[in-house]
Formats: C-alpha cells, sequence, structure tokens
C-alpha cells in the first residue's frame, strides 16, 4: 500500500464520512476537544473530571471488549522493554541522551526546581554524560560501527555502558517521579 500523504489524508475522510458511526465519533470527538478547549479560561473541575472519565471510559471499554487484543498488546510492550534492556538500540540510546540533554536545559534555567532537586539531577546528567561520552569513545578507539548491533554486542565494556545507562534512566525517573509525588502531597496537606 504504497500511498502518498495526502492519499492517506483522502482516504481518512472518505472513511470518515462513510458511516453514520464514523460521523457521530467525530463528532463527539469534537465536542470533547471544543470543550476542553473552553474549559481552558473557566477550569472548571467537574468539566475536567468527565472528559478525563469519557476518554479513560473509552479504554476500558476497549479492554474489557477487546480482552484479547489488549493482552497481546500489553505483552508486547512488555517484551519490546524486555528485549531493549537485554539487546539495547543505540537509536534509542542516542535519544536518550537528547532527551536527558533537554531535561538538563530544563533543570538549568528552571526557577522553580528546588536545589535539591536540581543537585540530584546535575548528578545522574553527570554520570549518564559520562557513560555516554565513554560509549562514543570506545566505540571510535575500537573501530565499531554503531549501527551494526551485532559488533557493539560483542564488545562487553560498550553492551555495559548502555545498559548501566539505562538502569541508571530508569532510577532517576522513579526517582523524580516519587519526588513529584513527595512535592504534591506536601503542597496539598500542609495547606
Amino acid at each position: 500500500m504504497d500511498l502518498s500523504l495526502i492519499e492517506k489524508i483522502g482516504v481518512i475522510l472518505k472513511y470518515i464520512f462513510s458511516s453514520f458511526l464514523s460521523i457521530e465519533m467525530l463528532i463527539v470527538s469534537l465536542l470533547l476537544f471544543f470543550i476542553l478547549l473552553f474549559n481552558l479560561k473557566r477550569k472548571n473541575r467537574i468539566v475536567q473530571i468527565v472528559a478525563v472519565g469519557t476518554y479513560i471510559g473509552f479504554l476500558i471499554g476497549i479492554i474489557i471488549s477487546y480482552s484479547d487484543y489488549a493482552r497481546v498488546s500489553f505483552n508486547s510492550f512488555i517484551k519490546a522493554i524486555m528485549n531493549y534492556v537485554y539487546f539495547p538500540s543505540t537509536v534509542v540510546y542516542f535519544f536518550i541522551i537528547l532527551f536527558v540533554t533537554i531535561v538538563m536545559l530544563k533543570t538549568v534555567f528552571s526557577e522553580k526546581m528546588t536545589s535539591f532537586k536540581k543537585g540530584v539531577n546535575y548528578f545522574f546528567f553527570s554520570i549518564l554524560y559520562f557513560l555516554f561520552m565513554s560509549f562514543m569513545a570506545l566505540a571510535s578507539y575500537d573501530g565499531i560501527d554503531l549501527i551494526n548491533v551485532v559488533d557493539l554486542y560483542k564488545n562487553e565494556v560498550i553492551l555495559a555502558i548502555v545498559q548501566i545507562s539505562n538502569l541508571l534512566l530508569v532510577v532517576w525517573l522513579i526517582f523524580t517521579m516519587f519526588y513529584e509525588l513527595f512535592k504534591y502531597f506536601q503542597k496539598k496537606y500542609d495547606n
């Protein structure tokens, strides 16, 4: 199926106006969009809860109605994560470092972030950057093609660096999640 972008959009538009069900789904989606859009200024909590409840209800309905599909999707997702943990990709590693760089910039220029959180972020970012630079230096020194995954898996040091970087990223993400929860509950119950 070699369709251009315009042809793909045309196919979707034909589908949308081909049946009452697809038109109804479009109207409901647009209605939710406009309700949320108009609620930006009013910030009505009930509207937000109803909208989120609608989306979550739809997702739960799909999970219940198509449980086999949901189970296969969940299993495939877990398999993909496990596959990446045991057989890391240099492409994903590059994007992890890109993500870390963006968060680092946000950390440096943030005026709302506490000194403690900034210090923790700087610690993790420094280690992740050191490991990435080590990864690049070893690959360059050993003449390993970064695109050839087989060569990378043969080098235990490079593989260990990528796996430890992934572990550190997960630890940092978990720490950040719990830190944000702690701040949220502290603000909620201290007031």
